[in-house]
């Protein structure tokens, strides 16, 4: 209550994109605490596929998402106003409309660890959207690491025993390209001025929620009856593994670069493959192990490759993007002292 929204067009909260703050311990502090999000979502395939109830997937993702999005929308008691109405379905649709259905699907049909890792090839995703959407030119050492990334998931999914199902294999990499989008389009448009990201986290839950809703009903049928078993795996679902985690993802992308975020990406499979080795039995071949390596590794140097960039001098409103004459000027006492005075203009317009 007592918040007030402005329009979309305003000045957003989180800074244009690609504009992440210095590197440095409160930096540290926030990968870290972003990073909680992917691990807990590695224990997401454990979860569906030994409580909840089996080839439902739509139903599993509208548990997950419709509960958590409605409590986080009581909490931050705000609703979207003007074009964030529109913004919050495309970004409700990305995340988790069409992310859910798609990661449960996959889950369903392949075991936990290959399900996941196919999700590291998210940074290739978001290096490359990141370009058009950001204009944010992807170096070189991005792009190496989002294909040792990919090529150590090549090593865990390709070389998995058995034989691979092509419809769980699609959908997972689907899914990874649905959130890299959202990812990249959250960093793009920000939040509305005074509106945090638990607010945020909440209107994509809800709308991508209220999206699954017909699906699953038109699909699945009515909701099955649930164990005891079941209806904590849903609560678990629902709470840490959506509702808290999303906070920690939104809150991470806004003061992060969109590639530091997503290269933390490779810590779901991570964590996927081990829960699916101690808790389930499945096994992973040495040459599995070595693309798991990889994608710690690339999860590793995903989180120093932003850094350059982020000391340089760069925008920090929505207003100043694109008014600065020469960001690689001389006269460096020069630019930080007259950086106020550009962004004035800017936002009294």
């Amino acid at each position: 209550m007592g918040r007030s929204l402005t329009s979309a067009t305003s000045p957003t909260s989180t800074g244009p994109a690609g504009s992440a703050r210095s590197a440095g311990p409160a930096t540290s502090t926030t990968a870290l605490l972003t990073a909680l999000a992917p691990i807990s979502w590695g224990t997401t395939y454990a979860v569906t596929t030994e409580l909840l109830p089996p080839d439902r997937p739509l139903f599993v993702a509208l548990v997950r998402a419709l509960p958590a999005g409605l409590l986080l929308l009581a909490l931050a008691r705000v609703l979207p106003r003007g074009a964030w109405w529109w913004r919050s379905a495309v970004l409700g649709a990305l995340n988790i409309g069409a992310f859910f259905p798609l990661l449960f699907l996959s889950a369903y049909r392949l075991p936990g660890g290959l399900a996941a890792v196919v999700g590291s090839v998210g940074p290739l995703f978001v290096v490359g959207l990141s370009a058009p959407l950001l204009g944010q030119r992807p170096s070189a050492r991005s792009v190496l690491t989002g294909v040792v990334a990919a090529f150590g998931v090549s090593l865990v999914v390709l070389r998995a025993a058995g034989a691979l199902d092509p419809v769980g294999v699609l959908a997972a990499l689907a899914s990874t390209a649905s959130m890299s989008t959202g990812t990249v389009l959250t960093k793009k448009w920000g939040r509305p001025t005074g509106v945090g990201p638990l607010a945020l986290t909440g209107w994509q839950l809800t709308a991508g929620g209220l999206l699954i809703a017909p699906l699953a009903l038109l699909v699945e049928g009515p909701p099955p009856a649930l164990d005891a078993a079941a209806v904590g795996g849903c609560l678990y679902l629902a709470l840490a593994n959506t509702a808290v985690a999303y906070w920690l993802w939104f809150r991470g992308i806004g003061r992060l670069t969109a590639t530091q975020v997503t290269f933390l990406g490779p810590l779901s499979p991570l964590t996927a493959a081990v829960v699916g080795w101690a808790a389930l039995g499945q096994a992973l071949t040495p040459l599995q192990l070595t693309g798991m390596a990889l994608a710690l590794g690339a999860t590793m140097a995903g989180q120093r490759a932003p850094r350059t960039a982020a000391r340089q001098p760069s925008p920090r409103t929505a207003g100043d993007r694109g008014r600065r004459p020469n960001p690689t000027g001389p006269d460096r006492h020069g630019d930080r002292r007259t950086e106020p005075a550009r962004t004035e203009p800017a936002r009294r317009t």
